[in-house]
């Protein structure tokens, strides 16, 4: 919908008539001094002069569109687009990834093929993402250290691009979970918000970081941080070596998973801890999450507003150019 944001700027329109009617003339006062193009200033008076009620008409509209163009400018003309309905449940929640170099452990079977964790949980945590339409949303991804990859936002698909490009390593080879809980704990604490959650993933121990995990789980909860922890990958897997992958045995890839302080976490702040050692458990908690924080529908609606303003003032240029460029050319014309 078209509007005009400042349309009593329109009541300046009889302004120049106002301004022509009421005040005093100029008095001519001839001088003596020397023009170098008096020549060219005279044949263009003469010309004025002499010129046809077209041309005059031509001049005196040029100069009404000029005026009436920069007026509607200065009104603020604008384009009112469709009303979007923004989410008010209130609820900040942050999504912590581990990102260390365990995470590339290919102990996830998804169609009988052995996939990385790190994959299976892109995917997961990306579809959560898109899911939770009503709470604003962060990312934070941590090994060694922990970094606030995307800060909370309405903006879903902007955060799920980015949990999808996340890269092992990049943040280092360890853990530092009570780092990851400690950032989440500062990002949450000044949100006006009734609700702060903070859904941790890993699959190991503490092994990095300034803050240990359970003095960062007691600075969440006087922080009034709920935190969700989630322990990924299989307690078992088939490590094949030798030639051709001819010897094999079972390992446990989890055998680093501290459960006891992820369970520790959860309890101290409110939350729950979940373990997840397939990909079907492992969407299977984040729906759960969903029912534990479940989604508000209503929310205020606006309008996104397009300034317009720049299209009459540059009309208003072309057209004083234009006419800049006639009358020159009507004066150096013999």
């Amino acid at each position: 919908m078209f509007q005009f944001d400042w349309p009593w700027a329109f009541l300046l329109a009889p302004l120049p008539l106002i301004t022509y009617f009421l005040l005093p003339r100029v008095q001519r006062q001839d001088t003596a001094i020397k023009v170098p193009f008096f020549n060219i200033a005279n044949r263009l008076y003469q010309q004025d002069s002499l010129s046809s009620a077209k041309a005059k008409h031509i001049k005196l509209f040029s100069l009404v569109a000029m005026w009436l163009l920069l007026i509607a400018s200065a009104a603020r003309p604008q384009w009112l687009g469709d009303e979007i309905t923004l989410p008010t449940t209130g609820r900040d929640l942050l999504v912590a990834v581990d990102i260390s170099g365990s995470m590339q452990t290919p102990d996830m079977i998804v169609k009988d093929q052995q996939i990385a964790r790190i994959l299976v949980v892109k995917y997961v945590v990306k579809d959560f993402i898109e899911r939770r339409k009503s709470d604003r949303l962060g990312l934070i991804l941590f090994g060694s250290q922990a970094y606030l990859q995307a800060p909370l936002t309405f903006d879903r698909k902007t955060v799920g691009k980015l949990m999808e490009e996340a890269q092992l390593g990049f943040a280092g080879e360890q853990t530092a979970i009570g780092d990851a809980i400690g950032l989440a704990v500062k990002r949450l604490r000044d949100r006006p918000a009734e609700e702060r959650i903070l859904i941790l993933l890993t699959d190991g121990a503490n092994t990095a970081g300034e803050v240990a995990p359970r003095q960062a789980a007691d600075l969440a909860k006087q922080a009034g941080v709920k935190i969700y922890t989630v322990g990924v990958g299989a307690n078992e897997m088939i490590q094949r070596s030798g030639f051709f992958g001819s010897f094999a045995r079972k390992v446990n890839p989890s055998a680093e998973l501290d459960e006891d302080t992820l369970n520790y976490i959860a309890d101290t702040t409110g939350g729950r801890y979940f373990r997840a050692h397939n990909p079907e458990e492992l969407q299977q908690i984040y729906g759960l999450i969903d029912q534990l924080e479940p989604i508000e529908q209503d929310g205020e609606t606006l309008r996104p507003v397009s300034a317009l303003f720049m299209w009459p003032l540059a009309l208003a240029l072309l057209l004083s150019m234009f006419s800049a460029l006639f009358y020159q050319q009507r004066a150096t014309t013999p």
